[in-house]
């Protein structure tokens, strides 16, 4: 991959579940001993999810750099999950699914996007923070201890 292309977004098929489902396992299984077992993203229906059209991916040349899943809600676009491949990591994916996500948010309407992490992912909220995302909450959901977040679409 040339120095400074970046993939285009584009609404996740079929075809691309095995790649989804691998780029999630290899973004989170490094979670899974600090929270004690798979992250909620690991555990995830990703057929079920592209069916629904709720997940989009990075890719270029049929190579893909990461995943994004957007679950739409009464007042607000939830970012239920956002994983980045490892060899893409670093190169600015991230950030172009988190702003993909806050255009499709105000594309829909919305003004606000919410997530969630786990509060023992450090890393993740600082960088959400860092981003303009704002703590509204914490409590149990699925059996997960998590941080709730939002900003501004």
């Amino acid at each position: 991959m040339p120095a400074g292309v970046m993939p285009l977004i584009r609404r996740a098929v079929a075809a691309d579940v095995p790649a989804i489902e691998r780029i999630v396992h290899d973004a989170y299984v490094k979670y899974v001993a600090r929270i004690g077992k798979p992250p909620g993203p690991m555990l995830d229906d990703y057929a079920a999810r592209v069916a629904a059209g709720e997940v989009s991916v990075c890719a270029e040349d049929g190579d893909l750099a990461g995943i994004l899943v957007l679950e739409p809600a009464a007042d607000h676009l939830l970012l239920d999950n956002i994983a980045v491949a490892p060899g893409w990591q670093g190169r600015g994916v991230g950030r172009l699914l988190l702003d993909f996500a806050d255009a499709e948010a105000r594309r829909a309407g919305y003004t606000e996007l919410r997530l969630y992490t786990h509060v023992l992912m450090h890393e993740n909220i600082a960088l959400y923070t860092r981003l303009g995302w704002q703590e509204y909450g914490r409590g149990e959901q699925s059996g997960f201890q998590r941080v709730f977040m939002r900003k501004p679409a």
